[in-house]
Parts: C-alpha cells; structure tokens; sequence
C-alpha cells in the first residue's frame, strides 16, 4: 500500500526536517498531517535523533521481563505525566495494540463482557479494537471481528445512559474524535460518562491515541475537561516516529487485570525515543504552544472562510488538532493543497479536511496553511 497519491502518482518522501518533508525530486512540502500526529516534534528533531543513537551503540534490545534503565524511566515518566490516579503502565508497538489490551483489562477487572463504543469511533484495525469501530468499511471484509460491543451517538448523555447497566465492562471514547470528522467532546458529555461509570462499576476508557501528547493544548485531551478516566491509551506522537503505545490503568484496573504480554513491548531504542520526546514537550511547554499556536490558526482560517466567502461549514478541534469542514469534498481538496500548494494536510471522512501539524510549528506556518487553504477553496 502507498502513502500520499495524488494524480496517480506518488508523492516519494526521501527526508524531513522540522515541519517540512522533502520529495526525491528535491520538493519542499509542509507537512500539517505529521503522519496522523505521530511527528509531534517534527522531522529528524535532534534530541530524539541523538537518543536514539547512543541508545542503539548501547543496547537495541531486550525482553521485557529484565529491568533496563531506559524502560524503567520511561515507566515512571508516564505514570508521572498521567492524568491523576492512572499510574501503572503497559507498553506495545500500536494504538490498535495499547486499545486490545484496554479492552482485555476491563473485562478480566470487572469480570463483565459488554463495552459501549460511539458511532463515528474509530479505535483501530485489529479484530479487536475494530470491534469499537464504526465504519463497517473497516470491518467487514475481517467479519466476525470480536464481539459485545454497542454503539451509542458520541455526545447524546442519555443514550449513553440508556446502554450502561451492570453487564458494561466499560465504555470508550475518544474526548476529540479524529477519524470521525474532528468532534470534540463537551466537557459535560465526558463527566457524565464519567459518572455513569462510576455507579455502574464499569471502566471509562480514554483513547488518546491521536489527542495526547500535548496536541489539544494539554498534555493529555481529558485534562481540558477535568476528568480522569480509568484506562488511558496513548500512541502516535509518544516516540516521535517510533513504534510505540502504552496503556495507563488505574490500581483496580492492574489489579484485576489478567495476564497479557507483547515480546516487542518497551523496546530499549523505542523507550529512548519516547522519553527524549516527552521530556521535550514537556520541558518547551509544547502543549501551551499547541494552544496558543492552534488558536492562531483556527481564528485566522474562520477569518479568511468569512472573508473570502469559502465554501466551509465549520472550521473545529482544539489545539493543533483542527478540521475544516468542506462543501466541495475533503479528498479534491486535499490533491489541490500539496499539487498546488505544497501542503500536506489528511481527511477525517468525506468533508473534513484534517489538521494535526507538528506541535513545533509558528504562526507562520499557520499563515501559510490559511494562504494555502484560501488559494484552493478560492
């Protein structure tokens, strides 16, 4: 399978630097898709590339059931950097992996089957995590993928009322859904599920996969909202291009949860990265730039929509994780935008033109994705 292709030919990507990608051809594109957020601190950055090197002169790789340094800092990095509570830690290679391994604790924890998953949600594409997703184009060709799921409306509070009882393991959701078309959650919606869960004894599960990591204006997306879930899943932006996920439990999760392991969890290179990474964002405070250099850019594009006349819906996210709502179809859109404007951006569905630049990004960059944006719709 190809990556970027536009026109029936491929975009070949020889090298990136910062927010940019360079082509074979020499072709400089700004790249605001940061392959669905997971360059959060841009291309080849050299704190990551540095640990990443002396990492792998040193050690490349050890199970995990022998202590190494590198893992151990990163265990307790993440159990620091949690939203309160969620301190114990499991590492994987995937998002679809840390949303399997949620899924598994919840049900050996509460010793319960049923999981409420909402429309729109997508978790995933193994037989499991695409069990809580949606879009039937997923899942179909795998059917049966793995059952107990019920879909309810994201952000309907008596629907999701309405489906908890005391057979719910637990609920995911997403506090911005991405692949759906850039939804965010009111911060209502998530403390009612919140409380649900609560009474019912179930498990609130977060996927952070593509929110975390300080994109939303927060390290983690639920934080905005005040509200602590019991399993947090992270991915993406972690290693900074590496392979990795991590799932955060909270004590009567991990201790109720049954054995599970992965033999490539934690990889010492993998770790390296991921803490070079978090130490970075948090250190430059990316997530208050995130907020302040997103804000930027969501005004300055509904700016240019009322000025221009564009034909836009809405413009909506948080932070760095912005979707423009097109009339005239995402994917048009999106050939136009790197062919013409050499600005790489993603779809979130058929109308959403989606966001997700490096967190490293200044307001001109966001300039340029407004001029670029203008040029196109225009």
């Amino acid at each position: 399978m190809s990556g970027f292709v536009f026109n029936e030919k491929p975009i070949a990507i020889e090298s990136g630097e910062g927010p940019y990608l360079y082509s074979d051809d020499g072709t400089e594109y700004l790249d605001f898709g940061a392959s669905y957020a997971v360059a959060a601190l841009g291309h080849s950055h050299p704190a990551v590339t540095s640990a990443i090197q002396e990492q792998a002169a040193k050690l490349t790789y050890v199970q995990a059931s022998y202590p190494v340094e590198v893992r151990t800092e990163l265990y307790e990095k993440l159990a620091t950097l949690a939203p309160g509570g969620i301190s114990n830690v499991w590492l994987c290679n995937s998002g679809t992996e840390a949303n399997e391994a949620a899924m598994k604790f919840a049900r050996s924890a509460t010793g319960r089957q049923k999981i409420i998953a909402t429309k729109r949600a997508f978790h995933g594409r193994t037989l499991g995590s695409l069990a809580l997703t949606w879009k039937q184009k997923y899942k179909k060709p795998y059917e049966p993928v793995a059952g107990g799921v019920e879909f309810v409306s994201y952000g309907d509070e008596e629907e999701l009322a309405e489906a908890i009882d005391d057979e719910t393991a637990a609920v995911f959701l997403e506090p911005i859904q991405g692949e759906g078309g850039i939804n965010p959650a009111a911060a209502e919606y998530l403390q009612t599920a919140r409380d649900l869960t609560d009474d019912a004894g179930a498990a609130l599960v977060f996927d952070e996969i593509q929110t975390g990591i300080g994109r939303t204006g927060a390290l983690w997306a639920c934080e905005n909202a005040g509200v602590v879930p019991d399993i947090l899943t992270s991915a993406k932006g972690i290693a900074n291009g590496l392979p990795l996920g991590a799932t955060l439990c909270a004590d009567w999760i991990a201790d109720g949860a049954a054995s599970h392991g992965s033999t490539f969890s934690g990889g010492p290179v993998v770790c390296a990265a991921a803490n070079a990474t978090l130490d970075t964002i948090v250190e430059e405070d990316l997530p208050g730039h995130a907020a302040a250099v997103g804000d930027y850019l969501t005004t300055e594009l509904e700016a240019a929509v009322e000025e221009y006349d564009l034909p836009v819906r809405e413009v909506r996210g948080d932070g760095l994780m912005v979707g423009v709502e097109v009339k005239r179809g995402a994917n048009r859109t999106l050939k136009h935008l790197a062919l013409s404007e050499q600005l790489l951006a993603l779809p979130a569905g058929r109308t959403v033109v989606r966001f997700l630049p490096p967190l490293v990004i200044e307001e001109e960059h966001a300039d340029r994705a407004v001029d670029a944006m203008t040029n196109v719709l225009s």
